[in-house]
């Protein structure tokens, strides 16, 4: 294969060349990146404000050139707080009721990949291969491709593609379709995403499935496939072993004083389902008096676009609810939840989940859910803790060993709860090996080779 060019919205940039990059795609597409040679362009995550954005800023890193460019504050407001994630994200993730449409957002947001397009397009070589990642640039292949850039382009979806009846509510529906059909590949994470995708063609009458994984829309032949996306899996259970020794976790086990620890970690949004899981955790405690004072709770929520006035709402109403739940249920010497609004590191992350008896993963809706696959990794092969998944997220058609919940039935989560504290030890055992092998298999190397061998084929 010749060059790789990825485009994102956020682009991680390394200090320096050789450093390790924080996160399992980023981990994925850096070493794709080292082993074609390429750039990585995207926001840089800056405001130029009122003035137009600065020539694009340069940084080589080995065989990796970093391409970041601002974005204007006007960009900014509508392209990524407005468009992006008051229309796209809640759609995506089939809430109807969140999504706020206004024009000059969704000028906005094809405005900014026009943008990008025009950015792009002078670093490009004819045989450079360009792999185009989530929401935020939908369009982008159709930019480029008005700019008569012939070159093979795939697309990533990272989130949930909804139904026909959900995507067909969105005023602009019909060219975010056209824009996909520009793309080569276009990659989803599950087989009901891709179903979802096929279906909104037909109904909408403009395409069709020519054979498996081809489709024929608005004049363009591409394929479409299912790619879920994997982790690190080695390297986080590598962590997993050696977070015994450190000092933070030995702090945070000391700290549990031999009660049985159920985990849970998410980003702060309300497709995550924090608000059901509380709910389904206080059942349990109130089901089960047996358990009062032998189980801590730990949410793990960083902060996540605070600027968006309901991110910030919602912050204070976990809050709230998980300082009722403790004040109801919690004794002089137990606090049944721990609520932690920061990031932790991977190396801590990592013990944490060893630590747990459950892994409590219940969004309402996710693309994949990358926590489900690190408690999985992070699990002692000895003693394995049990995974309580959400059936909604796109893991739950991958981990064929976690328990499976529906996160609105408050009481069926609370008694997996149950059923997964009081599990057996070869019932665990069994469970954890099968999805261990899976992950083994199916890491987020294997997920980046896939998609780029069919993209290039």
């Amino acid at each position: 294969m010749s060059r790789l060019i990825v485009v994102s919205n956020r682009v991680p940039v390394p200090e320096h060349s050789g450093d390790a990059p924080a996160g399992g795609l980023a981990v994925a597409l850096q070493a794709a990146l080292e082993e074609h040679g390429g750039i990585w362009m995207g926001w840089s995550g800056k405001s130029s404000g009122t003035r137009e954005p600065a020539a694009l800023d340069l940084k080589d890193r080995g065989k990796i050139t970093y391409a970041l460019t601002d974005l204007t504050d006007k960009d900014v407001d509508e392209y990524y707080f407005g468009f992006a994630n008051r229309v796209l994200w809640p759609i995506c993730h089939y809430r109807l009721d969140l999504a706020e449409y206004g024009r000059k957002e969704m000028a906005g947001y094809f405005r900014v990949n026009r943008f990008f397009a025009h950015r792009l397009a002078p670093l490009l070589q004819p045989d450079d291969v360009i792999w185009i990642h989530d929401y935020h640039l939908i369009p982008l292949a159709a930019e480029l491709r008005q700019m008569g850039i012939q070159n093979r382009i795939g697309f990533f979806l990272h989130i949930p593609w909804p139904p026909a009846d959900v995507l067909f509510a969105m005023p602009v529906h019909e060219e975010i379709m056209r824009g996909l059909s520009h793309y080569d590949l276009i990659g989803f994470q599950t087989d009901h995403d891709l179903e979802n995708f096929a279906g909104g063609l037909r109904r909408e009458g403009i395409g069709n499935e020519i054979k498996p994984g081809r489709y024929s829309a608005h004049g363009r032949i591409f394929k479409g496939g299912t790619y879920g996306i994997g982790i690190e899996t080695k390297a986080f259970a590598s962590f997993a072993r050696k977070s015994a020794s450190h000092a933070m976790v030995r702090k945070a086990a000391a700290s549990i004083e031999g009660r049985d620890l159920i985990i849970g970690v998410d980003r702060l949004d309300y497709s995550k389902g924090i608000t059901q899981r509380i709910d389904a955790f206080e059942r349990f405690i109130e089901a089960s008096p047996g358990q009062q004072g032998k189980v801590t709770y730990l949410q793990v929520t960083p902060k996540s676009r605070s600027e968006v006035p309901e991110y910030e709402a919602m912050q204070r109403t976990v809050a709230e609810q998980a300082g009722r739940v403790n004040g109801a249920l919690g004794t002089v010497d137990w606090v049944p939840i721990r609520y932690i609004n920061r990031s932790i590191s991977r190396p801590i992350l990592a013990g944490l989940y060893r630590m747990a008896k459950v892994g409590l993963v219940t969004p309402l809706r996710d693309g994949m859910n990358l926590v489900a696959k690190e408690y999985v990794a992070a699990q002692d092969p000895d003693d394995p803790g049990v995974l309580v998944l959400s059936r909604f997220a796109g893991a739950a058609r991958e981990l064929d060993g976690a328990l499976l919940v529906n996160p609105y039935d408050i009481e069926g989560t609370a008694n997996a709860i149950a059923r997964a504290l009081s599990m057996p030890l070869p019932e665990r055992q069994e469970r954890w090996g099968k999805m261990m092998d899976y992950l083994n298999e199916h890491d987020v190397v294997r997920w980046c080779d896939d998609f780029l061998k069919d993209l290039v084929a």
